[in-house]
Parts: C-alpha cells; sequence; structure tokens
C-alpha cells in the first residue's frame, strides 16, 4: 500500500477549479497569461529556468495621491516625493493604491462647473516615474476615483504605468501575474464600480480569485471598500454605504475570497486605518488608510493622516512567514513620512482589538505581526 501525503490547500483550491474547467472547456489551459517580471520591460514572458522558489516579501500601502494638476502639484516637480518612505516599501514586490489617473486633461472629468461634494484628481503622465523611483512595481486601479478623467484618462494611466515598467491591476476580469524569486503572484483589484472587478457580486468575485489560484503560486487582492471618512475606522458585519453607494461587505468579501483561494487581502478606501484579523491563516487588512495626499488633495487632519506600510512574508503556497506595520503620516503637503511615534500602529492595534478580539492580528511594539494563538 503506498501512503499519499494530504493536498496543500493552494493545490486542493488549484486542483478543484483546474477539473471544474476542464470539465466546461475541455483542454484548454485556463492559467494561459503572459507574466510581468519586475524590471523586465512591459510584462515579457517569464524564464522557465526558475530559482528554487523560497519565501518572498510583499510591501502595500493604502490611497496613493500625488497631486491634482494643474495647480496643486508638489514643489519640484513632485521629485524626491516619496524619499521619506522609500526604506519602509522595499521588498520583493511593492504594491500601492493609485488613487487618481495619470493623464493630460481629457476634457471628460466627472465633475462639472457646478458641481458639489464632487472630487476628481489627475496627476502628469510623467508622474509614473515618481513611483518607479519609490520602488513600486504595481499599481492598483480598483477605486472610485480610477475612472475620473474616463476610459481615455485610464487607458493612459496604464500606458504611463508601463512605460516605466509598472504593471497595473484592478479592470474588470484583470488578473495580473508577476514573478519574483521563482514565486509566481496573481494580483487582482476590486471595488464597486464598473470599471473594476466586482466587490459587491460575491459570486463572480470569487470566480476571479478561483482561476487566480490556478495561475500563479500566491494570490493578493487588492480591494478599495467600505465607507469614508474619520469616523469610518470600525469595522464591522454588514454592508457598508456611503453617499448611496453601496461599498460592500468588507468581512463578508474579505473571507469569501479566502476561501475561493487568495493569500492576502489588502484593504482601502475609507481614507482611514482598521483593524487586520487572519482567517484560515491568511492576512486581511481592512484599511491601510492614506498613504499620500500631494498637494492637500487628502485631508491629513487626525487619523485622516495617518497611514502605513504592511509588509508581510509568504511562503511559496502562501502561507504566512512573517510581517509588519510601519506608521506614516502625510505632511503639510501630503508627502508620506515615517511617523517615529507610531500613531497608525497604536491606532490599528487598538482597533483589532476591539473588531477581532479572538482573531486579531498581533503586534509588538516594532510593528511586528504574529497570527493569534492557533492560527
Amino acid at each position: 500500500m503506498y501512503a499519499f501525503a494530504p493536498l496543500s490547500r493552494r493545490a486542493a483550491l488549484a486542483l478543484g477549479a483546474l477539473l471544474a474547467t476542464l470539465l466546461a472547456a475541455g483542454c484548454a489551459d485556463p492559467a494561459a497569461s503572459p507574466v510581468w517580471q519586475p524590471g523586465a520591460g512591459g510584462g515579457a514572458p517569464a524564464s522557465s529556468a526558475a530559482p528554487e522558489p523560497k519565501a518572498i516579501s510583499l510591501s502595500a500601502t493604502g490611497d496613493i495621491i500625488m497631486g491634482n494638476a494643474p495647480n496643486r502639484l508638489p514643489p519640484n516637480g513632485g521629485e524626491g516625493f516619496f524619499d521619506s518612505v522609500r526604506k519602509a516599501l522595499a521588498a520583493d514586490l511593492v504594491m500601492g493604491n493609485l488613487e487618481e489617473p495619470l493623464t493630460v486633461d481629457t476634457g471628460t472629468g466627472k465633475c462639472g462647473p457646478n458641481s458639489t461634494r464632487c472630487f476628481q484628481f489627475r496627476a502628469p503622465p510623467e508622474y509614473a516615474a515618481h513611483l518607479a523611483d519609490a520602488g513600486f512595481d504595481l499599481l492598483n486601479q480598483a477605486n472610485n476615483h480610477g475612472y475620473d478623467f474616463g476610459p481615455k484618462g485610464y487607458e493612459n494611466t496604464q500606458k504611463a504605468l508601463e512605460e516605466h515598467d509598472l504593471a497595473h491591476t484592478g479592470a474588470p476580469d484583470q488578473i495580473t501575474v508577476v514573478e519574483v524569486e521563482g514565486v509566481k503572484v496573481a494580483v487582482a483589484g476590486f471595488s464597486s464600480y464598473v470599471w473594476s472587478n466586482s466587490l459587491v457580486d460575491i459570486a463572480k468575485a470569487k470566480k476571479v480569485i478561483t482561476k487566480a489560484a490556478t495561475m500563479a503560486d500566491i494570490v493578493v487582492v487588492q480591494v478599495h471598500m467600505g465607507g469614508e471618512g474619520s469616523d469610518k475606522t470600525r469595522t464591522r458585519p454588514g454592508t457598508e454605504m456611503f453617499l448611496g453607494e453601496n461599498r460592500g461587505d468588507p468581512i463578508k468579501f474579505s473571507r469569501a475570497m479566502i476561501d475561493a483561494g487568495a493569500d492576502l487581502i489588502v484593504g482601502h478606501g475609507p481614507h482611514v486605518l482598521r483593524g487586520m484579523e487572519f482567517y484560515k491563516g491568511r492576512l486581511i487588512a481592512y484599511s491601510l488608510g492614506n498613504f499620500a495626499g500631494g498637494g492637500g488633495s487628502l485631508s491629513n487632519s487626525g487619523r485622516l493622516g495617518w497611514g502605513g506600510v504592511l509588509k508581510v512574508s509568504l511562503n511559496p503556497d502562501g502561507s504566512w512567514a512573517g510581517g509588519s506595520f510601519a506608521s506614516t503620516y502625510m505632511n503639510g503637503i501630503g508627502k508620506p513620512t515615517i511617523d517615529r511615534d507610531d500613531r497608525g500602529l497604536g491606532l490599528i492595534r487598538e482597533l483589532t482589538e476591539l473588531d477581532f478580539p479572538e482573531t486579531g492580528a498581533r503586534f509588538d511594539d516594532a510593528g511586528k505581526i504574529s497570527p493569534p494563538d492557533g492560527e
């Protein structure tokens, strides 16, 4: 008799999805997709001669606005905008939520001349160079400002990013696969808007993640979810509404994505930090807050000015290998700055204890993240 070890979580999920795909569509390969390699010049196919996989590091931020053209841009053309946080960002894969198009004025801005309570943002396309200089590898466009200047502005953003070897994700059915250190990472972006994968349609979202699990070793979800404002720090069960919009059920969505095969959930949207929990051994960061608001485009008043850099290490099967949180704040001109007072860390620790007393992440004084006992 031969004894066989049980399949890992990733292998079981991927095998199930693959069998379902084969049954439905014959023997076509569902995972056929170009693989983006940071610095490889626009997503050239990966070499088949990969090194022995090992744990990789991933870092992520919340909302990034570098300025608002034409009149609210940082000094010196944005040079050095990310200098304070470059070291904190450093990882094998660096991700951010780009909360504005990088485009010229397309003439299709969403805010009319008589609009009230309407906000639209854009930065010049050349500002993609500042993201590359900071060490970013991949930017998420699935958010409420991705289409501020219409489809042309969205496409111009993708073009600007690609010209600087930056990957992007967030369009409907888009799964971006990046290979780092011999490990394939699939990233998909979600929001409640039609120009992205749907946060609200959980059944459809699960199909995206199930497919992603067949394409890569590790699956990351970028998701713009939850209500907005300084009073929106708590994470509770149920659907969140904002200005009449359904901003999803953050807990239900995040856990469903992990059930479907995700290994890390990176949340943003409320403009404030929220707690973190572990679910089935995978980390959910419900909101990383505001990271950058150049030209005063985002309020830096109190908690609205606090953000941070989440850094995690994951094994090639997606399992937890370590993590940390570095506190940041937006200075007087909206530049991200390391916060030596660790106000963000203190707030996340407090919120985590309130909202996830049993499943919440544990943080030491240096920001090291550990699963709760039993995870």
